[in-house]
């Protein structure tokens, strides 16, 4: 019998994948690694058919060549879009060519024969909106901040007025904008609205943002689904001044992490949003408020997990090689 075979979708300098690769061959299995990026530099993907239907699926890459149909599991980790070829120097010329490599390839791991961790990638990118995650979220019984998503000034003044300037904003998706003038990167995760963003309220018009309630804190969670498994960990983010609104800006040195005995019921409710999105995976975003109650704030259908991992002993490598190799 031939020993299982995960395909890793992933861009160079990826700790995660290493980190996977290297419990996975521990386990007899083999790991073939590949980025979109490369499909028409350095692979090339052929499909064929015949009147009944297709007869084969391969990838031809510069290691050898991958019998798709025979893989156990397919990792959708962070791959980076095809790009064309470097002969191609027409600009025109060279985003149709990858547009048209986007098309193919994107079709292409959709429909493979084997299990796709954290999910289909049309399943999971429609499962981070986080509009539809907090309409979900209410309806499976978690609390969740009183929000307003509106690209008018009028509503966000009166948003902040109603909750006496108590409000956050965050980005929709994701959150920086690269390649700007002089080549610098703008990054905003979770901050205070300040009398100064009120003042530049019109701006919304331009762009969508999310407003929240800000949501006081003993706790925030990071809690990461695989599986059926539910691992749980608590950032006791209050403990610096860097990392109180978001702890995405990160105080380790400072910051407690730890386990956290997450109620059943808190559990049962992330189980049952995966399901519901369609994931075999899921990072939760939660807090812990000083009175006790859960407020849930996001789900990163894709989200990181081994800084997490290291600082708790948490075994969600494991768990996930475990997801990968199920069936095989």
């Amino acid at each position: 019998m031939s020993p299982p075979h995960v395909l890793v979708l992933t861009g160079e300098a990826d700790p995660h994948a290493d980190h996977i690769r290297h419990l996975l061959a521990g386990r007899g299995a083999r790991t073939t690694v590949f980025d979109n990026r490369d499909y028409l530099t350095r692979a090339h993907v052929e499909l064929a058919y015949t009147a009944r239907g297709l007869t084969r699926r391969l990838l031809h890459t510069e290691s050898g060549t991958l019998d798709l149909d025979t893989l156990t599991a397919l990792w959708w980790r962070r791959p980076t879009p095809p790009e064309a070829h470097p002969a191609l120097t027409d600009p025109s010329v060279a985003a149709y060519a990858a547009q048209e490599s986007v098309n193919l390839i994107t079709d292409l791991w959709e429909h493979l024969p084997c299990r796709t961790v954290p999910a289909r990638e049309s399943v999971f990118r429609r499962a981070a909106h986080k509009p539809s995650q907090l309409m979900l979220a209410a309806e499976l019984g978690f609390e969740i901040p009183e929000t307003l998503i509106a690209t008018q000034a009028d509503a966000l003044w009166d948003f902040h007025n109603r909750h006496d300037g108590h409000i956050v904003t965050k980005p929709m998706g994701k959150p920086w904008v690269g390649n700007l003038a002089g080549g610098h990167t703008v990054t905003r995760h979770c901050e205070f609205v300040s009398a100064r963003d009120l003042a530049y309220a019109e701006a919304l018009r331009f762009c969508p943002v999310i407003a929240q309630q800000y949501v006081p804190k003993r706790l925030e969670l990071r809690v990461t689904v695989v599986g059926r498994r539910v691992f749980a960990a608590e950032i006791h983010s209050q403990e610096s001044n860097r990392s109180r609104v978001d702890w995405r800006l990160y105080d380790i040195e400072v910051t407690p992490y730890g386990v956290h005995r997450l109620p059943d019921e808190v559990a049962q409710r992330c189980l049952a949003m995966t399901d519901r999105l369609g994931l075999d995976y899921g990072a939760f975003d939660l807090v812990l408020t000083p009175d006790g109650r859960y407020v849930f704030l996001e789900i990163n259908p894709n989200g990181q997990w081994l800084w997490i991992e290291e600082l708790t002993g948490l075994p969600i490598s494991e768990a996930l090689c475990d997801l990968l190799l199920e069936g095989a």
